[in-house]
């Protein structure tokens, strides 16, 4: 008889499921709204619709109606505190396991082999784990005392280029009029008080980082040196994380996710540095963190094996 295992990715911009066997299979893939937030009688709401409607897809994928899953690993966003209960009501699993984002992330892109990601989208946080499952991490600190390098971090210092430039005392810089022309604003001013509305989400701020990464290819410097200090932060992350975990010489692959990283300046100060210890070993993702929530899941279990036709987890 067949054994099927879940894992689901919860984020701030969307939630993915996907269903597997014993074998490593997948079966089905499912994919809906985000799921980060669970505390409020709205947020719960929506934590509940997300995760029942990415389930109810990926089972009908998979041509499966309310399986019990042998075990299912859920890595959402923003932690497990607040949701370890809600799951426990929708899903039907002899485990289930509720961890961060972080640690899916990690599993999928090492296929579950030690290492160490750095992701760098709305935020940025480093984690990693040591063949002992050890683990460490460095910054995800939110967006007012930490994400260094992140979106929203990108964006905020491209807003204090503009103010800097609209008051006199800044270097001339596209980012000005990019950001103006972008959000219908009168100046930068006018700009600052809207980022600070509902209008202006954070992962919609965040998004705007593509702007500098834009005016950074048409030769902007002060767009040039906002993606390189990006950059260069996100390689201090993975360095304060690798020694905690790791022995001096001791080959590590490091890899890296998230829409900062398609920045080509981004990705190769962070390359640059990283890769300059010779151990270091830096490659993309092997799978989406939904793939590493099923890896999990197999290793709660104690079930070994390897992914089988893993579909695209972007939505």
């Amino acid at each position: 008889m067949s054994q099927y295992f879940l894992g689901v990715d919860g984020g701030q911009s969307s939630t993915t499921a996907l269903i597997a066997d014993q074998t490593g299979r997948i079966l089905g893939l499912g994919r809906a709204g985000p799921c980060n937030h669970a505390v409020a009688s709205e947020g719960r709401q929506k934590f509940v619709s997300a995760l029942t409607d990415c389930l109810a897809v990926a089972c009908r994928s998979a041509g499966l109606a309310s399986p019990r899953f042998a075990c299912a690993c859920l890595g959402l966003s923003g932690g497990p505190s607040d949701k370890k209960a809600i799951v426990g009501e929708i899903l039907t699993s002899e485990r289930i396991i509720v961890t961060h984002d972080a640690l899916i992330a990690l599993a999928g892109a090492t296929a579950g082999e030690p290492g160490v990601i750095v992701i760098a989208g709305t935020g940025s946080i480093a984690y990693g784990r040591n063949a002992a499952g050890l683990t460490a991490r460095a910054g995800g600190w939110g967006y007012l005392f930490g994400d260094e390098g992140g979106g929203f971090d990108i964006v905020r210092q491209a807003l204090r280029a503009a103010l800097q430039l609209e008051e006199g005392w800044g270097r001339a810089t596209s980012l000005r009029a990019m950001l103006l022309e972008a959000t219908g604003a009168r100046d930068a001013n006018d700009l600052l008080h809207r980022f600070y509305t509902d209008e202006f989400p954070r992962p919609r701020i965040a998004a705007m980082a593509k702007l500098v990464d834009q005016a950074a290819g048409e030769g902007d410097p002060v767009a040039r040196q906002i993606l390189g200090s990006a950059g260069q932060v996100l390689a201090a992350l993975a360095s304060a994380v690798r020694p905690q975990l790791f022995q001096s010489g001791e080959s590590v692959r490091i890899s890296y996710m998230g829409g900062v990283f398609r920045s080509p300046i981004v990705r190769q100060r962070f390359f640059d540095l990283v890769a300059s210890d010779p151990t270091n070993h830096v490659e993309p993702p092997l799978y989406g963190p939904a793939a590493g929530a099923l890896l999990e899941a197999y290793r709660e279990a104690g079930v070994s094996c390897a992914l089988a036709d893993v579909p695209e987890e972007k939505s």
